[in-house]
């Protein structure tokens, strides 16, 4: 019979940040198990739940026991499995032993690999008690749990101590054992607001039981659910709330039945810039800070609780009371800082090493101030402030605030250069030249702040890559793909006119100038940062053919990539775009095999009709592309190249390229070198055909 089956692990208090996590991973790792060894329906789902002190999933349609099965094993090819004689080689004998079958009771298969013996044995369905303990054991031991625990004097290892399991299959409990615990059908609610156990007739009442105890079990359910209550104390106060990423998860996987109360500190903590009280509040003790209308902090804070209780009275000030030594720390910090000066400290940042084949932080420091120089040079910007706010941009690291708070770097280096007079340009360049810091992150705003942040990003991917410090697989520890995008998006979004080749041998002669021993970066970083524009570009929805076309040119003026991207999609349109694709690729493989130094094309040297019109023809159309590339009309210079190609196969029908005079050939070639520079001047068009 086919039912719904019931799975609950209770436990201590899990980690909250894995929770979620570790209950997709339990249902997927269950119900994998379960649809391998035939227990599931086509029709059956899965359904995890989760909260602080349980995982539980339910799946539907779970028979009671499996279906009648022929097993088969795969043995060596018929070939090699007998003899000249036609008898069982060694291979095969072995095969059958471990098989347990003769050699009569052998079949043969074919698939494309050839003919190969099958040994097929019947084997009966078992009940759903022989497997499904043992299943959940194995799940669990799936998980991915950084860190097992013992608890007692039990043997057994989880993430937290286990104290209830349920196995339930309809209204039936199967028998088994998983952590040392034996199956039932009770559990319990809410530890404060439910008392005694509670008991699951059938796994479809296990949510409106476990609601009636007190628990949201449904981990999606419960998160909406804090989501409506904040939004509707946060609106009663005329506020909203300061986003957080994550903390809505982390919260949901805190409590079991949440309510929302209104905690307030002290105006005079406002005094403290906003982003320490608001990151405070966040890590350290899980509450929502409140914004009024233009952005700014308020004195009042919400909070989830696990607790429901008429009066939240002693509730509201234990937080209130355990809040304000936080504030009272980043108060202490902010005056800190301020009193032992800011602009003061460049010269301490000689003291910190950055990498021990990198020099110190005062090293990076006057690299990072002269490349953000010669960028704002470039730009036509006041390249003193580029230079003095790159020389800044690191002298936050050294301050308490920001060694207790790391995501607060280049935020507090603002306000403390602000409080000491400092040029707001120059603070907004400190606070900017780390972004963007992640997808779909603002970029730093004007050209000095721009300046700062390639100035930042080029330090880090020239020196790591000169010493030899590349990502391998997902391990980035340096996080030079992430510089690497920043710098793509700074260049090709703002958009700024400047060539990546140039910015790159400007960052390897600063480190040149400090002694520090660099191998050869320019094409493999070119290469690295070129890959990931292709993937950049891909996530925006460009077509690969489109992009690689763009790409096989190896542009380094990146601001002007979507021009020649969208020139090449509108190129596509036209109807001799493909002709002319397949043409290019057709010259391209033939110079290829030619002479490097091919002349230029000699109109003396032309005898055939067909070359001649291509000869006029491209010295038609080669002033016209060369000055719409030049005038970044790229679109116009490739509708100027689809009119060449009635000539293009005029001349590939009447023409024999590769003659046996040599005057004759290399002039016919050096027409097709002439044709080819013209065809690829915006994008390597042959990349558009297959």
């Amino acid at each position: 019979m086919n039912d719904t089956i019931l799975i609950e692990l209770r436990s201590e208090e899990l980690p909250p940040k894995s929770l979620k996590s570790l209950s997709e991973a339990f249902a997927e790792a269950v119900f994998s198990a379960l649809r391998a060894q035939e227990f599931t329906t086509p029709d059956s789902r899965c359904t995890a739940y989760a909260t602080p002190r349980r995982l539980a999933l339910t799946i539907t349609g779970i028979a009671a026991c499996q279906p009648d099965r022929v097993l088969e094993k795969k043995g060596p090819g018929v070939a090699g499995g007998l003899d000249a004689a036609g008898k069982p080689t060694k291979a095969l004998e072995g095969f059958m032993r471990s098989a347990g079958v003769r050699f009569e009771q052998l079949a043969t298969t074919t698939d494309s690999k050839g003919e190969y013996f099958v040994a097929r044995r019947e084997k009966k369905g078992e009940e759903l008690a022989l497997h499904l303990a043992d299943i959940v054991s194995q799940s669990l031991r799936k998980l991915p749990i950084l860190k097992l625990m013992h608890w007692g004097d039990s043997e057994h290892q989880f993430v937290r101590p286990v104290h209830g399991l349920i196995l339930l299959h309809g209204q039936h409990v199967v028998a088994g054992e998983v952590l040392g615990l034996h199956s039932g059908r009770t559990t319990q609610g809410h530890r404060f607001l439910s008392s005694g156990e509670i008991a699951i007739d059938h796994p479809d009442e296990y949510v409106a039981r476990l609601a009636a105890g007190k628990v949201i079990v449904d981990f999606s359910k419960r998160r909406a659910k804090i989501a409506a209550l904040l939004d509707a104390a946060a609106g009663k106060l005329d506020a909203r709330i300061h986003p957080a990423d994550g903390l809505l998860d982390e919260v949901t996987s805190l409590v079991e039945w949440p309510e929302v109360y209104v905690g307030e500190f002290e105006a005079e903590y406002l005094e403290v810039p906003q982003e320490c009280l608001i990151l405070t509040m966040q890590q350290n003790q899980k509450y929502f800070p409140l914004l009024d209308g233009q952005g700014r902090l308020l004195n009042k804070f919400l909070i989830v609780s696990n607790m429901q209780v008429a009066d939240p009275v002693h509730i509201i000030r234990g937080n209130e009371r355990v809040v304000r030594p936080r504030l009272s720390d980043a108060r202490f910090f902010y005056d800190q800082d301020r009193k032992n000066g800011f602009a003061t400290r460049v010269t301490s940042l000689g003291s910190v090493v950055y990498h021990h084949k990198l020099g110190s932080l005062g090293d990076r420091a006057q690299r990072m101030g002269r490349i953000a120089r010669s960028i704002a040079e470039r730009l036509g910007a006041e390249a003193h402030l580029a230079e003095r706010a790159a020389l800044f941009a690191k002298i936050d690291l050294l301050t308490d605030m920001v060694g207790e708070f790391p995501e607060l770097q280049g935020i507090m280096g603002r306000y403390y250069l602000l409080h000491e007079g400092g040029l707001p340009v120059v603070a907004d360049a400190i606070e900017q030249h780390y972004r963007p810091r992640f997808a779909g992150d603002a970029l730093p705003a004007g050209n000095i702040a721009c300046a700062a942040a390639l100035a930042d990003k080029l330090d880090s991917l020239v020196g790591f890559f000169g010493i030899g410090q590349l990502p391998t697989g997902d391990k980035d520890p340096f996080g030079l793909r992430r510089a690497a995008l920043g710098v793509l998006r700074i260049l090709m979004e703002t958009p700024l006119p400047l060539d990546l080749g140039e910015l790159i041998k400007d960052s390897q002669a600063e480190l040149a100038k400090q002694g520090i021993q660099l191998a050869t970066v320019d094409e493999p970083l070119l290469a690295f940062i070129h890959d990931r524009l292709r993937g950049l570009l891909k996530d925006a929805g460009h077509a690969p053919d489109v992009i690689e076309a763009v790409l096989a040119q190896g542009p380094t003026r990146i601001d002007l990539v979507p021009a020649r991207l969208a020139a090449v999609r509108e190129f596509l349109q036209l109807p001799e775009s493909l002709a002319l694709a397949a043409a290019n690729k057709r010259i391209g493989n033939i110079l290829k095999k030619a002479e490097q130094n091919l002349p230029e094309p000699d109109i003396a040297l032309l005898e055939e009709a067909a070359e001649k019109a291509l000869f006029e023809r491209v010295l038609l159309i080669a002033p016209l592309v060369r000055s719409h590339v030049a005038n970044e009309d790229y679109a116009d210079a490739l509708k100027v190249l689809a009119s060449v190609r009635c000539e293009v196969d005029r001349f590939f029908d009447e023409v024999m390229v590769n003659v046996h005079e040599p005057l004759l050939r290399n002039n016919r070639l050096g027409l097709l070198r002439a044709l080819f520079d013209l065809l690829n001047a915006v994008a390597d068009i042959s990349k558009l055909i297959v």
